[in-house]
Order: structure tokens, then sequence, then C-alpha cells
């Protein structure tokens, strides 16, 4: 029984994570720690905090990380420190110095340390990887993944320009942002050999980061992928199609599908439908996080180390952008 609960931040994500850790622990000493004081009346936290120090003195036995990503090894490795299980949201963070730090004092622990790639969650995300495994397109030789909506329409009622998306001091970026495409592409197709990446901005958005990446990823286990990110376009998109030896394999976030081509057909065909609603991975990852810490391992949770390997891949990226689109190996994790 988790008796008490520390959440670390309350943007947009943070408020969701709130909703979703008073659902799960109706009971539990929910806090929050901010960084300004200014703790608005709600009934779902039972307190606030406005210094680290104070929350680790709280001691949660668990911990949601949901502040701007440069915050969070500082954040995580003082409250791993006071034994907290750790929930990160992604990325792990915006550069690898001290990652392998907390992944290293997690385990000699035996604290559960997660990054919140809750898209590992989706049913039909679920479904398309197990159907690759299952070889229904024979060997897959390519990849072509497209992730993208126009900024200032993600968060209604915000000022993009605000938001931790379009501030580079505060880890935005659509490399980090939409990181979880990378992390999508690895969990389904494994180890990266090379990367070769174009980084820049096309559009006219007021930010001082990325709003466009193009990479390209060579998998060890055979197929290459082309990934597109953007902060641009107005047809909020996030597709992955795999291409093999016996026909295409296509998945469809936004349509909540998965549909087949096969080569003795000529038409696709829809094999998986399903259309969540949007807490649905994010308590599903949740209840996994609760679950391990009750010691039932997750088969589809990212860990602290697949976070650090998003980092590497990111690393890699930003090295051949300013090489000119050379290939670079990332950085292996010991």
């Amino acid at each position: 029984m988790i008796r008490k609960a520390l959440l670390v931040g309350l943007g947009s994500i943070g408020l969701r994570h709130l909703r979703l850790l008073r659902e799960a622990l109706p009971e539990a000493d929910i806090r929050v720690l901010r960084h300004t004081n200014t703790a608005e009346s709600n009934k779902d936290p039972n307190g606030f905090f406005f210094r680290l120090e104070d929350a680790c003195s709280f001691a949660p036995e668990l911990a949601v990380i949901a502040n701007p990503s440069p915050f969070h090894i500082v954040t995580a490795m003082a409250l791993a420190e006071t034994g907290a299980h750790l929930l990160v949201e992604k990325p792990l963070s915006p550069l690898s110095d001290g990652a392998e730090d907390l992944i290293s004092l997690c385990a000699s622990r035996k604290q559960v340390l997660y990054v919140g790639y809750n898209l590992r969650f989706l049913e039909t995300l679920c479904f398309f990887r197990e159907a690759l495994a299952s070889g229904c397109i024979g060997q897959v030789h390519s990849v072509h993944s497209a992730v993208g909506q126009f900024l200032p329409k993600w968060r209604p009622g915000s000022d993009y320009r605000k938001t931790v998306s379009a501030q580079k001091e505060l880890g935005g970026g659509v490399l980090l942002e939409l990181s979880h495409d990378i992390d999508m592409l690895r969990w389904i197709f494994g180890d990266v050999e090379w990367v070769s990446a174009w980084l820049g901005k096309k559009g006219n958005l007021d930010i001082d980061v990325e709003d466009n990446a193009i990479l390209q990823m060579n998998f060890k286990s055979g197929p290459i992928a082309h990934l597109s990110l953007d902060f641009l376009r107005h047809d909020p998109t996030r597709v992955c199609t795999a291409i093999g030896a016996d026909g295409s394999l296509s998945w469809d976030a936004i349509k909540g599908s998965v549909s087949i081509y096969r080569r003795d057909k000529a038409s696709w065909e829809i094999l998986k439908s399903h259309d969540p609603d949007r807490d649905s991975t994010y308590r599903a990852q949740l209840m996994a996080f609760l679950n391990e810490i009750k010691g039932e391992r997750s088969g589809f949770a990212a860990r602290g180390i697949d976070g650090l390997e998003v980092i590497n891949l990111v690393d890699a990226a930003r090295l051949s952008d300013a090489q000119n689109g050379k290939r670079i190996v990332p950085r292996a994790v010991q």
C-alpha cells in the first residue's frame, strides 16, 4: 500500500498525472512540488512544497517527475536518495550527464525507475509490434515513420511561446518533445547501428528550437528507418509503416488502426481498430509502475536504461546535423 506520493511539476502533463495518481491512490497522502509559491485551491493534492529539500523530507514512497527535463536528473537523484521509486516524464534528460548515475543508484537500491514513454501501452502499437514479430510481412526492409502537429494548437488556451516545447533552456524542440517516436522505433526494431540527421527551423513560429527533424536510423536487426518530426503540420499525424518481403504493415495512432497490405492482394486490410481515451496509456503506465513496485515486472514499460538509449540517439542526431548529416554511431550504454 502506497501511503505517500509526490508529484513534481504541475503543468499540463503534471495535472494529468495528479488526476491519475488520485484515482489510483484515493487514500494516499499526495503532495506536489512546485517552483513557485502560488498554490491555488485544489482538492486533489494534500499539500504543496516549494523547495526540493522539503519534498525530500516528506520521504515519498514514489515520485512522478514532470518538471522541465533539464531539471529531471537533479530532482530524481535527490528523491532516489530518500528511497522513492521514480516515474520520470520523457525525456529522461536533455543530456546524458548524470543519467547513468541515476540508473545505477536506483538499481543498487532496487528502486523502480520508469521513463514516461507511454506510447508503449497503446493497444494498437502493441498489436503492430507483435504482428511484425510474428512475421506477418516477412523480413522488414525499411520503415517510414512521421509525427507532427501544429505547436500553437497543442495546448489550447496556452501561449505556445511560453511552453516547454518552445524554449531551448527548458528542453524544448521536436527532437526531445517528440522523442516518443524514437523510443517507439527502438522498442520495435532494437538497437541502432548508426544515425544520420538534419535539424532546423522551416516555419515562422516564435521559438528558439528546431521545428523540424529528419532522421535516418539503420537498425542492427536489418531495416533502415526514416523518421520525420515536426511542429508545423496542421493535420495531426503519428504513423509508422514497415515495408517487408511479403507486404507492408501500417500503424496510425490518430485513426487508432493497424492495416496490412499483402503482396498477393491489391488493397489494404484493417487488422486492428481501437479508439482509446486520452488517459488510457498514462493510466496503464501508472498501474504497471505501481505493480512493479509490488514486484510484478512489466514487459512494456520504458526503464531508465531505455531513456538513456534515447538520449544517446538524440545526441547522435545532433552531432550528425552539426557534421552535415554524417552517419554517427550512437554511444553504447554500459
